[in-house]
């Protein structure tokens, strides 16, 4: 199939979306929505897939917002009902912490016309519409490390690569990773780290690497330890290591091997003023066609199912859900992460200290 003939067909289930969605009584000028995400390259992805096709089909005018994930930040909203923000992209624990502690609208599918089944187990998260699914990868220079890493394990491999490697100072997936390189299988993995045995594993396995970490915080500063060449691997973001490469013709190569699967979910803010036009937009979002849309701008795979079909194939090696990636990926257990997090984090943050 050639790209006009995806393109068009595109359109058209773009135009059955927006009769499709739920109607309002009127699509005035002043009619609007707060939308908030993350900003970056991420953000101006989705001004160009969602927030602008929907404000020329409907009419609602979309006011952006950014925010770090401060779930704080919504609760003394919610707390003191002025509630400014509309649309919420909530990705990962994230999402299922201000779900958990009540700060979200519980979304009706019904209400939505989308097929909840479509999205997989993305769907089964109950405050929002997932959006896209991201990867926390191994990266490095194929120019200085023209033989490098296949597995995860070969992350923890000082002898096999010697030299410092970044990891993003946080417990996940680290601790994933660790028990993963120290031959616990994927599929196992969430049900050893829920162990007292499992945790000390983890970390076991951490220490033959501790003094030959360099640490990172911020999605950026991964593909720059590489570019410097203070690493000569790197946990990192893939859609960063994607755009670097790109913008400065180095050959970063990606190692997909038990790469952790993340999720965005666009949710409601429990008291939003603009109820039925959040919903209209998270099925404008949700919709097979706009999904699809946004793999042009960014490259952060479709979750309904029905959008990969319309994804260009020239794009699909940059997706982190094409069904060899999957196969190989960790999936988030975000529900053990809800009941773990601060445990975890204060062991991994007394570790660091030792």
């Amino acid at each position: 199939m050639n790209r006009i003939l995806i393109k068009a067909g595109a359109l058209a289930i773009i135009g059955l979306a927006v009769a499709n969605l739920p109607a309002t009584k009127h699509a005035l000028a002043s009619d609007q929505l707060t939308i908030v995400s993350w900003g970056g390259a991420y953000q101006t992805a989705l001004r160009k897939a969602f927030f602008e096709p929907f404000t020329e089909a409907t009419g609602v005018k979309i006011t952006e917002d950014e925010y770090n994930g401060e779930v704080a930040k919504l609760r003394a909203m919610v707390d003191s009902n002025t509630v400014s923000w509309d649309v919420l992209d909530a990705p990962g624990s994230i999402g299922w912490i201000m779900c958990t502690q009540g700060l979200l609208e519980t979304i009706d599918w019904t209400r939505l016309g989308l097929d909840r089944a479509k999205f997989g187990n993305a769907g089964k998260f109950d405050c929002g519409v997932p959006i896209q699914t991201n990867s926390t990868i191994v990266a490095y220079d194929k120019d200085k490390l023209p033989n490098g890493p296949k597995t995860i394990a070969d992350l923890f491999d000082l002898k096999k690569f010697p030299g410092k490697r970044g990891l993003w100072k946080s417990p996940y997936p680290t601790l994933e990773w660790s028990l993963i390189a120290d031959g616990v299988p994927i599929a196992d993995v969430y049900k050893v780290l829920n162990t007292p045995e499992g945790v000390d594993r983890a970390f076991k396995k951490l220490d033959t690497i501790k003094k030959d970490i360099i640490w990172w915080t911020a999605g950026a500063q991964a593909p720059q330890l590489l570019a410097d060449g203070q690493v000569v691997m790197t946990a990192a973001y893939h859609g960063r290591i994607y755009s670097a490469a790109k913008e400065s013709g180095r050959h970063f190569e990606i190692m997909w091997d038990a790469a952790q699967a993340g999720t965005g979910w666009f949710t409601i803010p429990k008291g939003s003023a603009h109820l039925e036009e959040a919903y209209k937009f998270l099925t404008f979002a949700g919709s097979p066609a706009n999904q699809a849309s946004l793999t042009r701008h960014i490259p952060y795979g479709p979750l309904n199912q029905d959008a990969m079909a319309l994804v260009d194939p020239a794009l699909l090696p940059d997706l982190p859900n094409t069904a060899e990636r999957t196969a190989i990926a960790l999936h988030t257990d975000y529900s053990f992460w809800v009941d773990k997090d601060d445990e975890l984090r204060q062991r991994f943050t007394a570790w660091l200290a030792k």
